[in-house]
């Protein structure tokens, strides 16, 4: 073994460390995370004049001295992800953005570049994944670039680290924090340790120059980012890439933000010329709704502000098995088994031996308890085989003695509805008396799934 070095074992999820291996994690609970890192154990002085130095420098400082400039965000002059990001990117921010491969992060944040460069600002691009050619290509797909674009092709962070400090941009794109290594640690790239410590160097850079840095990160199987889970605790903002990447259609979610709301998302399409905005989401969740089927419905979900109207698709049959299948797309599967036995439960809907299929529509995926009460319309109405009006939208949580709940910010899901043209709205009768005043769409309160049966 090397001199001042010794294995030790991290956790994959929370990061805790231990001297031998175990299979259970004592901090999260976690099975099989651990795995062997070699740490140095040089011991720093800590009567040397540079931590004396660094003493005499720091100094608290009174918070009513604190000042904020007013024009502190930069804009990426592109809404949906300026919106995720709370209006814009702030100065010394460390961005995390996370997806499936092909799902078009490294086009967004080219595009990003692109438009921050024309603004002005100097943005350093280093790919540790790509050419020069291969990113050449794809900006060539975008448009003209200007020359405050600079590329980099470059793995080592220690060489990284010197750039930046010598250039100073005002924004670093690091594509991809699992290729990055440092000669002081021993492990891989990619490794617990490795993305640990470049994480920490850029976190450092970003704070003490001011940058904001943006950095891409590979996800597992389970989609969350490869490594550490630590990694999304250092960062300041997590952004998830979703959808499928054969698909058009692709949803930004704000997972953690400290700049702004979380679970905002923001919806794009990916055309030719890279990913454009679509600014009206609930349009193109809506397009190509089947007319006069059963067990479709449409429903409001709030993601942060925003209401979207969803479509919630849902098929029953007769199961020609001893186990019925379930299936659900875009939402908990849990979450549709206990629906399905709070039907059988209190309405008497024989549906244990029955399949059944639900389905979002547009390839979003939604946990808001809201779409409860569209959920269990669409497999209602599916067994009855009657088709549900179309221009009625429900929305309500479903508690487990089959009371419809009351959701949060009722007069956003209305508005938004009334925009699109419905003109009646099934919500919970808790939630009516702050919409009485809505006019032009008709408001149905219900207390039950009972009556929101009755309305078949």
């Amino acid at each position: 073994m090397l001199k001042n070095k010794k294995i030790v074992y991290f956790c994959q999820e929370c990061g805790y460390e231990s001297s031998k291996w175990m299979g259970q994690c004592p901090g999260c609970r976690a099975w099989n995370t651990f795995v062997e890192e070699t740490v140095s154990t040089k011991k720093v002085s800590s009567t040397g004049s540079g931590l004396q130095n660094g003493l005499r420098r720091a100094e608290p400082v009174v918070l009513k001295d604190i000042r904020l400039s007013e024009d502190e965000r930069k804009l990426t002059n592109i809404g949906e992800l300026d919106r995720v990001l709370g209006g814009g990117i702030v100065p010394g921010s460390l961005v995390l953005v996370g997806g499936d491969p092909g799902i078009g992060k490294s086009t967004l944040l080219l595009q990003v570049c692109r438009n921050l460069a024309m603004s002005g600002n100097s943005v350093l691009y280093i790919s540790g994944e790509e050419s020069l050619a291969q990113i050449k290509l794809r900006a060539n797909r975008m448009g003209e670039f200007k020359e405050n674009l600079k590329l980099l092709c470059e793995t080592n962070l220690e060489t990284i680290k010197n750039i930046i400090e010598g250039r100073r941009p005002e924004l670093v794109i690091i594509d991809s924090i699992q290729t990055m290594y440092s000669e002081e640690v021993s492990s891989a790239p990619g490794s617990v340790s490795q993305v640990r410590e470049s994480t920490n160097v850029f976190m450092q850079l970003a704070k003490g120059l001011g940058i904001s840095i943006f950095i891409v990160g590979h996800v597992t199987k389970e989609g969350t980012v490869a490594g550490p889970r630590v990694l999304e605790h250092m960062v300041d903002t997590v952004l998830y890439f979703e959808g499928d990447r054969h698909a058009s259609y692709r949803i930004l979610r704000g997972v953690k933000n400290r700049f702004g709301s979380t679970n905002e998302i923001g919806v794009f399409e990916m055309r030719q010329a890279g990913l454009t905005e679509v600014e009206n989401p609930s349009e193109y969740m809506l397009s190509g709704k089947p007319e006069n089927a059963s067990g479709s419905v449409v429903a409001c979900s709030m993601e942060g502000t925003r209401p979207i109207l969803i479509e919630i698709q849902a098929l029953v049959c007769q199961s020609n098995f001893g186990l019925p299948r379930r299936t659900a797309a875009g939402t908990d599967y849990n979450r549709v088994n206990l629906l399905m036995a709070v039907l059988e439960k209190r309405i008497g809907l024989p549906l244990s031996n029955y399949d059944a299929y639900v389905n979002i529509a547009g390839g979003i995926k939604m946990n808001e308890p809201a779409i409860d009460l569209g959920i269990i319309m669409a497999l209602v109405s599916s067994y009855k085989n009657r088709p549900i009006d179309e221009k009625m939208i429900v929305f309500g949580e479903v508690g487990l003695s089959g009371e419809v709940r009351a959701v949060n910010m009722p007069e956003q899901r209305v508005s938004e509805a009334k925009k699109l043209g419905f003109e009646t709205c099934v919500l919970p009768a808790v939630s009516r008396d702050m919409v009485k005043d809505m006019k032009g769409i008709k408001i149905v309160g219900v207390k039950t799934i009972n009556d929101a049966m009755n309305l078949l």
